[in-house]
């Protein structure tokens, strides 16, 4: 059963029950703003799958009055799949003129300013009240119009699984930012300390910076460039005789110069001040919680973006100050070696699923006898899926090449058609999108009788750097898929759990363990005490669950390390 909610402008919100066709059942119900959490709370006895525009605009206001769903249908999302899918490149969906779903909304969140608290901010029922939300006949339509073209594809089962996976992931990306993930605020700022020295006013450099700041211009003879200028400090090294083409780490070390140690060293605590430093965590942390904002589907692959808060680059040094309220604890786990497990499941190659079972994948291949160490594997690994063909990745290939013909011969596959301009499609059906007007000028032009060697090259350069890009896009947006997947069953598993109560937290997280954090492959759960071991478990099976739906009965494993700590540090 679907419960369709469209506000209607006029301080109610209209709902619409329909069957799985998409068919009128009860007679519409017009409900007040401030008795939709109320009326919510009662149908969720009935387990439906609520259809709404947007997730991020209806949860929030929810998720305040204590009240969480299942499951839903975020409209917003499924269009964007299913408008790039060339699963439904035929249905009326795909085929129609760009128009108001095509636009991504304007965020619905609001950035937590310095001293106020999350519940004095837009998480209430005039949340709910209105907006630029489609017209409900419009909603209507375009909530069929998926129904339809969903029905007209081969596989309409892999589609619906993705279409629910990214509906239940946007539920999450809510949940966790209302909840927060547990922060300490002393521990921070003792780390920032220990790192950068006393804290000094926002836009002025802490004494460990400017100590390094010192040195650095002392080694370059030079005193009046700004070295957070990336322009100026180029200049300032290429002025000492450093051949220096950019300013990035991993160019840097290949100099050899006194100051290039001092150099990467600031640059690294500059970031960490930048990042994550004080004003970062007034910012950003509210009531010992950090509230970051999430974008599900926020990269073509699928994967989770951010708008606000930087939760996908979270450093190592700032990961004690994440610590469990008293009582309760983090069970952190990562998947291992994901997405080369999902390269081979995808591939249906027997043999890398073999060097991988119950092992770590890369120590497989070693023991397999297709390369001498770890770190080899690793790198021929990554080398098929990412398209190095340079260096040792590429000196490795042809070795891992003879020994999984299928899992390198589906990246090479996708590598192809990427260069003809042609897409590729994730196991559940999200596409990559087409290569842009200036890509496919640049390729005909290199075809014109008249090219010249430059437009050829340039052309081969192009149309590499695409292959690449749909290389990577199938095996990365199956395993986001899988993450997706992964998440949903671990939080349709802690939903019955409850524990100790943690005071001072919102109702509907107050008891039940509940989903923090997440990044590609790893998640955070916040549990009570007594609820850990439980916990740890449906974690693990969670991922065994994902792996069959997913993949089927295909032998893969997918294995997790998962902890039960106090802080995030402890875990690493």
């Amino acid at each position: 059963m679907y419960l369709l909610a469209t506000r209607t402008g006029n301080g109610e919100i209209l709902v619409t029950e329909l069957d799985a066709a998409g068919a009128p059942g009860a007679p519409a119900e017009r409900i007040a703003v401030d008795d939709f959490p109320g009326f919510v709370s009662t149908r969720e006895a009935d387990q439906p799958r609520w259809v709404w525009d947007d997730t991020s605009r209806w949860s929030p206001a929810l998720l305040a009055a204590g009240v969480r769903v299942r499951r839903c249908h975020d409209l917003r999302l499924c269009h964007a799949i299913l408008r790039g899918s060339e699963l439904t490149a035929t249905s009326e969906l795909a085929r129609r003129a760009p128009g108001p779903w095509d636009r991504a909304p304007a965020s619905p969140v609001v950035a937590l300013p310095v001293g106020a608290t999350l519940f004095d901010l837009a998480f209430d029922a005039g949340d709910l009240a209105g907006g630029d939300e489609p017209a409900d006949d419009d909603t209507m339509a375009e909530f069929l119009g998926q129904l339809a073209a969903v029905a007209s594809c081969p596989e309409p089962g892999r589609l619906r699984l993705l279409l629910a996976a990214e509906s239940v992931g946007a539920l999450i990306a809510a949940e966790m930012q209302f909840a927060g993930l547990p922060w300490r605020t002393d521990v921070h700022d003792r780390l920032l300390t220990a790192e950068l020295g006393t804290r000094v006013a926002h836009g002025t450099r802490p004494e460990r910076l400017e100590q390094l700041a010192r040195r650095i211009r002392g080694e370059l003879d030079e005193q009046a460039f700004n070295l957070d200028s990336q322009q100026e400090l180029l200049k300032a090294l290429q002025r000492a005789g450093l051949m220096a083409t950019s300013t990035r780490a991993w160019e840097l070390k290949k100099l050899d110069h006194p100051v290039i140690e001092p150099l990467l060293e600031y640059k690294r605590l500059a970031r960490l001040l930048s990042a994550n430093g004080w004003y970062w965590m007034d910012t950003w942390i509210v009531n010992g919680r950090f509230h970051p904002e999430y974008v599900p589907g926020g990269a073509a692959t699928g994967r989770w973006g951010a708008s606000g808060g930087g939760p996908l680059q979270l450093p190592k040094q700032v990961r004690g100050a994440v610590v469990a309220d008293e009582g309760w604890k983090l069970v952190v786990a990562d998947a291992a070696q994901l997405e080369p497990r999902i390269l081979a499941a995808l591939s249906a190659d027997t043999a890398m699923a073999a060097a991988g079972r119950d092992t770590d994948l890369y120590a497989g291949i070693v023991a397999s006898g297709v390369v001498e160490t770890r770190d080899q594997a690793k790198v021929a690994m990554l080398g098929a899926m990412y398209g190095a063909t340079t260096g040792e990745s590429g000196r490795l290939l042809p070795k891992l090449a003879r020994a999984y013909p299928r899992a390198l011969g589906l990246t090479e596959t996708a590598a192809r058609a990427g260069e003809r301009g042609d897409i590729v499609t994730t196991r559940l059906g999200r596409s990559s999108p087409r290569p842009g007007e200036s890509w496919l000028a640049t390729q005909a032009q290199a075809y014109d009788p008249a090219a010249s060697d430059g437009d050829e090259r340039r052309a081969r350069s192009q149309a590499r750097d695409w292959g690449r890009f749909t290389r990577n896009f199938v095996v990365q947006g199956s395993a986001a898929e899988w993450a997706l997947c992964w998440m949903a069953e671990v939080r349709k598993e802690l939903w019955t759990l409850r524990g100790a109560e943690a005071p001072g937290r919102p109702s509907a997280f107050a008891r039940t363990p509940h989903l923090v954090f997440f990044l590609h492959d790893e998640v955070i759960v916040h549990t009570p005490v007594a609820l850990a071991g439980e916990v740890e478990q449906i974690i693990t099976r969670a991922a065994a669950t994902a792996g069959r739906l997913l993949f089927g009965d295909f032998p893969v494993d997918f294995l997790l390390t998962a902890a039960t700590v106090d802080s995030y540090a402890e875990a690493k």
